[in-house]
């Protein structure tokens, strides 16, 4: 049985520390063994909550977030969504840049919490590189206007001490056996920040990036559409590091859904399709270290965020 909390001054104090499973029925063929950090169990149900509250802390520490001040953001919805949450708790207005392109419910998160949103129209409901940019210059509008701080997640290195910390929770939580960390890049800041935590104790961990087949640009490929919420920017975002991955595995948006869906029919994990992605990269990963591997990956966040999107696929 899990040990129980001790009393929490608030809700920020729930984020972090979440189980690390095993796959039991949704596993490879070579029974390597694969170990899925259940992120949904943060409070917006995103991994997102560690890096916001990470980001709202060192500015508040360093200055440039005063009392009084306000944030700015341009999220694809699950950063949004957590960075609602802290500054709802910790009282600072929220303005945020996001786009048709991405769940309604997490939308609907944000403004629920308290964020007023700015949607940028997307071109037939893809994610793309022009829409991401698009919605980096609308939020640099607004600072400009508004004097407000701007977390830029997509420049923003605060973020990366969140991402350490929950390697340490990994590395811990595993046993201290593991052979290889998946992971999506959408800012690239998780896979960043992990893959140098898990580094720090063992070298010799395998790191793969995941990113969606129709745009895989950090595989040399060219941009294009997709629809994995909050990954593949459609270009090499600044957080990426030549050399942070020894290798990239591309998943496209049909195999990332489907195995979402399995995941929630199989094991009774509801998740997102970026976690879909990560199992099958997973899968791939296991296939080349043999059956004596442990290999972590990612649930990204809660299924709950995407019901219109997985509407009609079930």
């Amino acid at each position: 049985m899990k040990a129980a909390r001790a009393l929490s001054p608030d809700i920020l104090d729930c984020i972090g520390n979440t189980s690390l499973l095993p796959l039991r029925k949704v596993v490879p063929k070579n029974e390597a063994r694969i170990l899925l950090k259940i992120e949904s169990e943060n409070p917006t149900g995103s991994m997102k909550d560690r890096m916001a509250l990470a980001m709202i802390e060192a500015a508040e520490a360093d200055g440039r977030l005063q009392p009084g001040g306000s944030v700015v953001e341009y999220t694809g919805g699950s950063t949004g969504v957590s960075l609602a949450l802290v500054c709802a708790v910790k009282g600072y207005p929220l303005r945020i840049v996001s786009s048709d392109a991405f769940s309604q419910e997490k939308l609907d998160h944000m403004k629920i919490l308290g964020a007023e949103l700015q949607i940028v129209r997307s071109e037939g409901g893809g994610m793309t590189e022009k829409l991401t940019r698009d919605m980096v210059e609308a939020a640099r509008v607004i600072t400009e206007e508004t004097g407000g701080f701007w977390t830029d997640q997509l420049k923003n290195t605060d973020q990366l001490a969140a991402y350490h910390a929950m390697a340490d929770e990994i590395w811990n939580q595993a046993g201290e056996e593991i052979d290889g960390f998946v992971q999506m890049v959408g800012t690239a800041a998780s896979l960043r920040g992990i893959a140098e935590g898990l580094r720090r104790h063992n070298d010799r961990i395998r790191i793969v990036a995941v990113e969606p087949s129709e745009s895989a640009v950090l595989s040399g490929g060219k941009p294009g559409a997709h629809k994995i919420d909050g990954v593949g920017a459609g270009f090499i975002v600044p957080l990426w590091k030549k050399g942070m991955a020894d290798q990239i595995e591309k998943v496209s948006t049909e195999e990332a859904n489907t195995m979402a869906l399995r995941l929630a029919r199989e094991e009774g994990l509801f998740a997102g399709t970026s976690t879909g992605g990560n199992v099958i990269a997973a899968f791939r990963l296991a296939e080349q270290l043999g059956p004596d591997a442990t290999i972590v990956t990612v649930m990204c966040d809660t299924g709950m965020k995407y019901l219109k999107t997985y509407r009609g696929k079930s």
